[in-house]
């Protein structure tokens, strides 16, 4: 009986391993299009803000 459960422990590993690995490599681009998107939103707020202002003159701390 102990030599049984000495080859269960490996079974029991390469099991586990193998749900790891199939959790490890899972498709996860889902969430790029809702990152791309707020990205897309980033860059056109920051060209209205410096389009619709002046240039600013920079501030010497002498």
């Amino acid at each position: 009986m102990a030599a049984l459960a000495w080859l269960l422990i490996p079974l029991f590993a390469a099991f586990g391993a193998a749900i790891w690995g199939s959790w490890a490599a899972r498709n996860r681009t889902a969430g790029d299009v809702t990152e791309l998107a707020g990205y897309a939103r980033f860059r056109e707020a920051m060209e209205k803000s410096h389009s619709a202002s002046e240039p600013v003159e920079q501030i010497s701390n002498v």
